[in-house]
């Protein structure tokens, strides 16, 4: 800024120069001699008289007469000196001093019509107020920032990184802001420089997740459940996360999956939080949709697994795929008569240590017990959660009153110890609790 006015004010000088210098500038007079005109005046006269002579004493006729007049006269114009005035009225420096009084008056004129003057004041209060902006936008101290608060920010932020080059936080607070502008594309920009600094900043991929989502192609939806996933498995309890990856199923109809995550949510929340009755309510519409749908459309997001039906029915007669487990369900005897009419059995497989996510789903609403279904990665609710991505893994089977993978009270479940993925192929799962 100061260089800028510094290159201003010597421009200025060297344009005052130019106007002022030819009026101070000395000019150069020659001496004149002004007796050497009148002597060749006289002379020119006596010539004129002795001409006359010659005409009256008709020496000359009046053509030759004329003709020597003629030839006098140019004579004396080509020899005569040339005179000039040295009496200047008036000063050259006024002269100087008004022509470089009106160029400084035209310049800022025309530069207060055509300049960026309110511009530069702008990206120079948004330079002084960066750290206010910072402590407002991240601290949360003081009012909000205002839209036009929220575009000085950005200038500001964008000039520091220009100056001092790579900052991983700079540029987060860049994406953030321009997320708030609604400048997705920048907002993009900006978190792509975070992830090349530092793949693994949970904020960013979270933030990113919901720049791809607002979006809204099935590209990027794909893409923000990858990088949700990536953070569910560094942080399995990770609220936005979840909340995210419901807003994912639920813009791709994939109910089941939806329900459960929204599911996760409010089982996290108190019943005063605010957002509680909105999620709530939002399950209910999810279980409209699936009561709406028929069989094969509630199994679009986790794929059922086919059971007979039999005393001893077996529902997987192909071999095991890579990363699958062949789980056989039986109920213990004393639960029979706890079995709901019209219950849905849900048998899922979660990380031991892990997201809360289930790893693979199969529901079933058409079942019979000893029963044997299969858990591979095609079982997956999300994308990147797999079977085959964790290597300690609990298997549970539940059967749910109201088709909520969710536990109630009343419902019936069997658990596994923690089991070892890879070495397990085959496993027998006994439902013998009841929920209290």
């Amino acid at each position: 800024m100061i260089l800028m006015w510094v290159a201003f004010a010597v421009l200025t000088l060297l344009a005052m120069a130019f106007v002022a210098l030819p009026f101070l500038s000395k000019e150069r007079v020659q001496g004149l001699t002004y007796n050497a005109n009148s002597e060749l005046i006289a002379i020119f006269h006596q010539r004129l008289g002795e001409l006359a002579n010659d005409l009256a004493e008709q020496r000359i006729d009046q053509v030759n007469h004329d003709e020597s007049v003629v030839e006098l006269k140019r004579r004396l114009l080509n020899e005569l000196s040339p005179e000039k005035s040295l009496m200047s009225k008036g000063n050259n420096r006024i002269f100087a001093l008004t022509g470089c009084a009106f160029l400084v008056a035209f310049t800022v004129i025309f530069y207060t019509a055509t300049g960026s003057q309110q511009q530069l004041q702008n990206w120079q209060s948004a330079m002084d107020n960066l750290p206010a902006y910072g402590e407002r936008a991240v601290m949360q101290q003081g009012e909000p920032l205002t839209q036009n608060e929220l575009q000085a920010f950005a200038l500001g932020l964008r000039t520091k990184l220009a100056q001092s080059g790579d900052d991983k936080v700079a540029w987060m607070l860049l994406g953030r802001v321009a997320m708030s502008l609604n400048e997705y594309d920048m907002a993009q920009q900006s978190f792509d420089k975070v992830l090349r600094l530092d793949p693994d900043n949970l904020p960013v991929l979270i933030s990113y997740s919901q720049v791809l989502l607002l979006e809204g192609s099935d590209a990027n939806m794909t893409r923000a459940a990858g990088m949700l996933s990536k953070v569910l498995k560094d942080d399995p309890t990770n609220l936005d996360a979840i909340s995210l990856l419901a807003l994912i199923a639920y813009e791709r109809h994939d109910w089941l999956q939806a329900k459960a995550a929204f599911e996760v949510l409010l089982k996290s929340m108190d019943k005063e939080d605010s957002r509680y009755s909105m999620i709530a309510q939002r399950i209910s519409e999810i279980e409209q949709n699936i009561s709406a749908e028929n069989e094969q459309q509630n199994s679009q997001l986790t794929p059922v697994a086919t059971a007979q039906q039999g005393s001893n029915a077996n529902a997987s007669n192909n071999p095991a795929a890579p990363s699958a487990i062949n789980v056989t369900i039986k109920l213990a005897p004393d639960l029979v008569d706890k079995l709901p009419a019209q219950g849905t059995l849900f048998v899922f497989a979660k990380a031991a240590n892990g997201p809360p996510m289930p790893l693979a789903v199969v529901k079933l609403t058409d079942y019979r017990f000893p029963i044997e279904v299969q858990l591979s990665d095609s079982n997956a609710m999300v994308a990147g959660l797999t079977l085959s991505s964790v290597e300690q893994i609990i298997l549970t089977a539940r059967i749910s009153k109201d088709a909520s993978v969710m536990p109630a009270t009343g419902e019936l479940e069997g658990r596994s110890d923690v089991l070892e993925r890879s070495q397990t192929q085959a496993y027998e799962l006994l439902i013998n609790e009841l929920i209290p």
